[in-house]
């Protein structure tokens, strides 16, 4: 009886293998490769599949999912004989299992050493300064040229990117001088703009002033001078509607005097004739009026005596 059991066992763990190998589950996004006795059979897509045990085998798995994969720096000559080092990265897709697996041995490494390549002949054409100021020129000529090489191999390449240039020590200590030396002269410039507007602004602001002011003093000038002939008329007006004599007017020609003379810069003036006659006038007058009047303390008072009519 032993035997049989051992036998039995064996088929049970025959089977048990067996149906391992018939049910095989893909995951999502992802891919198999059959092979029946060493040939390509099929592509098994992501669910469960059903596959011969012992006849067909899996050769390949495959992600197709999008991949990122960063290159180490390489070092790239540009026209004017600078060594400087770039670092790319790569997007790409698997879109044809079967073709990834049997048209290249290992993609990854074509696709590296491609951009290599084609990386040194772009940047071979190009200047330093061309080179640092041109990265989505250099981009699109690298995704062109990987996309249109790796579509017979079943990829597609989406994006290329370059994470860093890196040109030689003394270059970059040059650019550095040299930019530092661009900032300080349009920080120079901009200063002197800055000084240039300021002074503009400052004399428009005190020419408006000044013509603000003058404008100002003219019309404050002619202000007073419209009220004072307002206050002559008045006054002229007046004195012709009071009808004064010879005397009022000596006396207001006395009272004017002082005013005439007033302020330090009067050192000369001149005396109108009628006031010489307006003080002949007044002394006159005064000379009637007695010590009451200002005159002279030796004279006395005149008196008029009218004799009285005699009456029959």
């Amino acid at each position: 009886m032993e035997p049989v059991i051992i036998v039995l066992i064996i088929l049970v763990v025959l089977v048990f293998i067996a149906l391992i190998k018939t049910i095989q589950v893909i995951p999502q996004a992802s891919a198999a490769i059959v092979e029946r006795f060493g040939r390509y059979t099929r592509t098994l897509n992501a669910g469960l599949n059903i596959v011969v045990p012992f006849i067909d085998t899996i050769r390949n798995r495959i992600d197709l999912r999008e991949q990122v994969v960063p290159f180490p720096p390489q070092p790239v000559i540009t026209q004017d004989n600078l060594v400087v080092n770039i670092d790319t990265v790569i997007y790409y897709q698997v879109t044809d299992a079967r073709a990834a697996t049997y048209e290249v041995a290992s993609y990854i490494q074509a696709i590296e050493q491609l951009t290599v390549t084609t990386l040194r002949n772009i940047i071979g054409g190009m200047d330093l300064e061309r080179t640092l100021t041109s990265r989505e020129e250099i981009n699109a000529a690298l995704r062109g040229v990987l996309d249109e090489a790796t579509g017979k191999w079943g990829i597609r390449v989406n994006r290329v990117e370059l994470k860093a240039i890196e040109p030689p020590t003394s270059i970059q200590d040059s650019m550095e001088k040299q930019m530092r030396a661009d900032r300080d002269k349009r920080a120079a410039i901009l200063t002197a703009e800055g000084t240039r507007q300021a002074a503009i602004l400052t004399a428009e602001g005190e020419k408006q002033s000044q013509i603000l002011r003058a404008e100002g003093e003219a019309k404050a000038a002619a202000l007073r001078a419209e009220g004072e002939a307002q206050a002559v008329r008045t006054v002229f007006e007046a004195i012709h509607a009071g009808d004064p004599d010879q005397k009022l007017l000596s006396y207001q020609y006395l009272q004017m005097l002082p005013k005439i003379a007033e302020g330090d810069a009067n050192k000369l003036w001149i005396v109108p004739s009628e006031i010489g006659d307006a003080l002949k006038g007044l002394s006159g007058a005064m000379g009637n009026f007695g010590p009451l009047g200002g005159g002279s303390g030796n004279s006395a008072p005149s008196t008029e005596r009218r004799e009285k009519p005699s009456i029959d």
